[in-house]
Parts: C-alpha cells; sequence; structure tokens
C-alpha cells in the first residue's frame, strides 16, 4: 500500500504526517481524533485540507505530533496533511494554494527583553 508522509510546523508544534488509502480514519498520537482534540475549532482547522479537497473518507491518516498547544498543533497538522494531499496528487495543488494551506504560518512568540515586563509591555514609567 502507498503511503504519502508530510511534515506540518506551526509556533512551536510539530507534526508528522502519513496517508494511506483507507476509510477515513484519523489518528493522532495514538489517539482517535475526537479524543484528542475535544474543541471542534481545532477539529475543523486541522482537517480543512480533507475538507476542500473532497477527501474526507478516502484516506487513513495517522499523525504524530508534539510541541506547543492544541492550536499549535492543529494548524501544524493542518499544514502536513495539506503538503501530503499534494504529494498524492499535484493536481490537489490549485485547490489547497488560493486557500493558503500550503503556506507555513511564520509567526512566532517575540522574546522578552530585559529591562521590559514583557516582550513589549515596559514596567510603568515615573517621572519624579
Amino acid at each position: 500500500m502507498k503511503e504519502f508522509q508530510a511534515t506540518g510546523r506551526r509556533k512551536t508544534a510539530i507534526a508528522q504526517v502519513r496517508l494511506m488509502l483507507g476509510t477515513g480514519k484519523i489518528t493522532v498520537n495514538n489517539k482517535t481524533f475526537f479524543e484528542y482534540f475535544p474543541v471542534e475549532s481545532n477539529r475543523e482547522q486541522a482537517i480543512k485540507p480533507l475538507k476542500i479537497t473532497d477527501s474526507l473518507g478516502r484516506f487513513d491518516v495517522i499523525i504524530k505530533t508534539n510541541g506547543g498547544g492544541q492550536s499549535g498543533q492543529a494548524g501544524a497538522i493542518q499544514l502536513g496533511i495539506a503538503r501530503a494531499l499534494v504529494e498524492f496528487e499535484e493536481e490537489l495543488r490549485g485547490k489547497l494554494k488560493p486557500e493558503g494551506l500550503l503556506r507555513r504560518d511564520p509567526r512566532m512568540v517575540e522574546r522578552k527583553k530585559y529591562g521590559q515586563k514583557k516582550a513589549r509591555k515596559r514596567f510603568q514609567f515615573s517621572k519624579r
């Protein structure tokens, strides 16, 4: 059986995605998809590439993810699935690219600077 692999990243989360032709079963870190993502919005975000390409029940998806939080991992899975779908069938790029699903989100957390409370927030200024 042919298998298509891709890696997705978002913030500090990394997801390794494996697509195989099957019945539509999705497994994340050896848990069911609904068990791993209890929040509906994260589930929707993660499987958006499958919905756009009308291939929701066509593939079994096995995902290993770590780092970041739920939202970051959902974004990483989204990019990984999109890349794996393009590897499966190059014509799907035309549907995924206009939706921005093949672009890695470059936004990262800005580091805290010395002499400040957070990355941009400063301590209260006192003139006297």
